[in-house]
């Protein structure tokens, strides 16, 4: 599914150059739940832009379902975003103004799929997520695990070969946080590949699989016990 060989990624600016990842390697595999782990400033959140086809390395090869995503222009990376990767941000990223529907629904309009068939499959994924009572709420009358739980219907409207989630539970209540981490699970079980980002050991061991991140490298690559 996803085969990174090597990757590092060089900010460069007038003065200086910053490495944020170096001679990073690992794979997943179809299916897999995998929790990218590490502090702040460890080069997770730079990986995650690379994995999901945000920004490019500056050398090494990242390959997805087969194909090197390293050498895709700005409209082939694009058509990567939306067709291959569903995104779960931590801040949500939902328009305020559209309903629940309405934002799960937009994926799959820039996808070129008709109105009828984008609706009725929006309603099915929010009732997957348990939003069939909040189908035309608002983001502002949801909480925000509600908020969360659309953005993962969103997430799963293309029908992705990934569903890449930054911090999902950075900005909810432990609860809730619990919550999301099932349903990212029960969608694993159902052999959607799960990767998530994130620097909380507890919210990493619902995954099955753990690589932790440090100083730009590789520091570790673990199977996770049963939760």
């Amino acid at each position: 599914m996803i085969r990174v060989f090597k990757l590092s990624k060089i900010y460069r600016n007038e003065s200086a150059e910053t490495l944020a990842l170096k001679n990073v390697s690992f794979e997943i595999k179809k299916g897999e739940f995998v929790a990218i782990m590490g502090p702040s400033g460890s080069g997770k959140s730079t990986l995650m832009h690379i994995l999901g086809a945000l920004d490019k390395s500056t050398s090494g090869k990242y390959f997805l379902d087969g194909t090197d995503v390293s050498k895709m222009n700005a409209d082939e990376l694009a058509d990567i975003r939306n067709q291959k990767i569903g995104f779960v941000f931590q801040a949500f990223n939902l328009l305020p103004r559209y309903s629940a529907v309405r934002n799960v629904s937009l994926p799959m309009m820039y996808g070129g799929i008709e109105k009828e068939k984008r609706h009725d499959l929006a309603i099915k994924y929010l009732k997957m997520v348990g939003l069939g009572d909040r189908l035309d709420y608002t983001p502002s009358q949801l909480s925000g695990g509600q908020k969360q739980r659309v953005a993962i219907a969103r997430a799963l409207a293309m029908n992705p070969s990934i569903i890449l989630a930054d911090e999902p539970t950075g900005n909810i209540a432990t609860k809730q946080a619990a919550e999301i981490m099932e349903i990212l699970q029960e969608l694993n079980d159902k052999g959607n590949t799960i990767l998530i980002i994130t620097h909380e050991k507890d919210i990493a061991e619902y995954a099955k699989r753990t690589i932790t991140i440090r100083d730009g490298e590789l520091a570790g690559d673990k199977k996770n016990g049963t939760r």
